[in-house]
Parts: C-alpha cells; sequence; structure tokens
C-alpha cells in the first residue's frame, strides 16, 4: 500500500523509484516497514529456525559455558533476565545469542568486534548462521539502497558506511510466562543501530507506538521482514526518519504457555563512521538537533543504558 493509513508492504523487486516512496514514507510515518522478496531462501531460514530452538532447548548450564563474562553480550549467549530497555528497572523476559562478524585475523577492525564463539553441541551451528548473517546484510544493503533515493541521495551512499560494519544477528528465546513479576518479554525500546531486519514476527506481540501514541501491531506474513529504522539512522537524517518506539507485549491465554522465537539483524555503520546530520535534513523547520558522534562511541553509550556493558 502507498498511503499513510497503514506500515506499507513493500516487495524488493518493485521499481526502485516506487520502492523508494513506499518504504521511505512508512519510514516517516512509523518507523516500520513489511519487506517481501527480501532474497533470503527459506530453506535457510528453516534451518536456522531449527537450530535456534536446539540450542535454547540445551540444559541451562550447557547454555551459560557460552556466557562471556566482561563481553557486553556482544557474542554467545545472554542468559534470561539479563537486558532491560533504556530507562526501565526490571528485566526482559528473554534470553538470546549474538553472532557478529567474522573477521580475518589482524584486521584492524578486530578492536571493535570480538571473535564469534560457536556451540559445540549443534551441527552445523556456524555454517548455518555465518550463511544467514551474509545473506541479511544483502537484504540490508538493498533497503538501504531504497532509502538513499528517499533521502535524494545516490543509490550506493549508504555502501562505504556499512563496509565492515558492526553488524549483529541476534537468535531470541522468549520461554513461556511463569510469573512475570511486572516484567514483560520486551518493554518499550528504540533500536540503536542504523536498520533492523527481523525475521519471526508472525506471532501477535510485536507493536509500534505511532505518533498519536497509541500501540499498533506489527503484523508480517510468513517468511516477510519487519523492518524498522534505528537510532543511527534516526540521528543521520534529524529524525526525518523515525526510530520508534516498540515492545514485544506478554501475549494471554494459550500463548502464554509456549515459547516465542525471533530473529533480528541490527545491521550497523562501520564503528569508525562519524554520524553527522545529513545537510539536506536540516532547514529552518527542522533545525539540528544532534551532535556528530562515532558509531562505536555511539553504541557503547546506549549498551551502557541497556546493562550490557
Amino acid at each position: 500500500m502507498n498511503d499513510l493509513s497503514t506500515i506499507a508492504t513493500a516487495s524488493l523487486n518493485e521499481p526502485a523509484e516506487q520502492l523508494a516512496q513506499k518504504l521511505g514514507q512508512s519510514f516517516a510515518q512509523y518507523g516500520f516497514a513489511i519487506v517481501t522478496d527480501h532474497g533470503i531462501d527459506q530453506a535457510l531460514i528453516t534451518r536456522a529456525e531449527e537450530a535456534s530452538r536446539a540450542f535454547f532447548a540445551l540444559p541451562e548450564d550447557t547454555k551459560r559455558a557460552y556466557f562471556i563474562e566482561g563481553g557486553g553480550g556482544a557474542r554467545g549467549y545472554t542468559p534470561f533476565r539479563t537486558e532491560r530497555a533504556k530507562g526501565a528497572s526490571i528485566t526482559d523476559l528473554k534470553e538470546f545469542w549474538h553472532v557478529g562478524r567474522t573477521l580475518p585475523d589482524g584486521d584492524p577492525l578486530e578492536e571493535f568486534m570480538p571473535a564469534n564463539v560457536w556451540p559445540a553441541e549443534i551441527e552445523e551451528f556456524r555454517d548455518i548462521f555465518e550463511t544467514l548473517y551474509d545473506a541479511f546484510e544483502i537484504a540490508g544493503r538493498r533497503i538501504l539502497s531504497a532509502i538513499a533515493l528517499h533521502l535524494d541521495l545516490p543509490a550506493d551512499w549508504f555502501d562505504a558506511t556499512v563496509e565492515h560494519g558492526n553488524s549483529v544477528m541476534r537468535l531470541l528465546h522468549y520461554p513461556p510466562i511463569d510469573d512475570s513479576e511486572g516484567a514483560v518479554r520486551a518493554a518499550p525500546h528504540g533500536d540503536i543501530n542504523t536498520i533492523t531486519l527481523l525475521l519471526g514476527a508472525e506471532e501477535a506481540g510485536l507493536e509500534l507506538l505511532s505518533r498519536d501514541e497509541e500501540w499498533i501491531p506489527v503484523s508480517p506474513p510468513p517468511g516477510a521482514l519487519a523492518v524498522n529504522i534505528g537510532d543511527m539512522l534516526s540521528r543521520l537524517t534529524n529524525d526525518r526518519l523515525r526510530s520508534t518506539i516498540h515492545q514485544v507485549r506478554n501475549p494471554v491465554g494459550d500463548a502464554a504457555r509456549r515459547s516465542r522465537y525471533s530473529m533480528p539483524f541490527f545491521l550497523h555503520f562501520r564503528p569508525d563512521f562519524t554520524i553527522r546530520t545529513l545537510e539536506n535534513c536540516v532547514d529552518a523547520q527542522h533545525p539540528e538537533k544532534y551532535e556528530p558522534i562515532t558509531a562505536h562511541d555511539f553504541l557503547m553509550q546506549r549498551l551502557r543504558e541497556i546493562n550490557l556493558a
């Protein structure tokens, strides 16, 4: 759809200008869009979902062996009820695993990106998720190309900004609700990164906060991506494209007694990229809001705020 009455659904196979208009309008209004025909193979998605479920079904002690003390959750396992939303006092009802970029030995960006760890208990885990990581990156660049056109930039403008970016793929498990004690699966929050590509949001629960302060469900069809703007891109565009507060609400009834799984890919700028407001996003009606900051410094600032650093 091409009006502003709902979150847009767009195919990456649409003509470039049409895609740019649809995504740009939806990101400006809602901070979210649904993306189909993204090019990530369904068979790979299925294998990844199976591997993720297998990992989270492992005994607690086995999973905790992959928790990296002092690592800020950047790689490996983060136990249940560790992360909390910015400004929240209660931790979220989730556990997760992080896969980052695999760098060659001696790469100068190693200081920003620690080596991945891989669970020995799950066959082909590394192969599956390195392949999926690469597929997410390709889809993400195609979406960024459409965003660039919407911003009156060259289609390849973002390529250099995300080359060897500090992107992270998260395997998420929300266990069945036992006694939440006021906690929720994911409290209201904005994402830190450039854009987020999410697989596995078909089950009800993901919601965004509209300009009218109303919670709107985000319900992509099976296999589609829910894509949202992160704070880094919001800063770059002087909030022309919105990083929208969103949450995963606790289910009720039968849904509360089963797990929820999803796989977001947090696409990041390069650590050494300076996030400086685009000149064409500043005018008399929209004065510049943000000071320049490197992507790495902004990331660390935000990780401290959510209890991961």
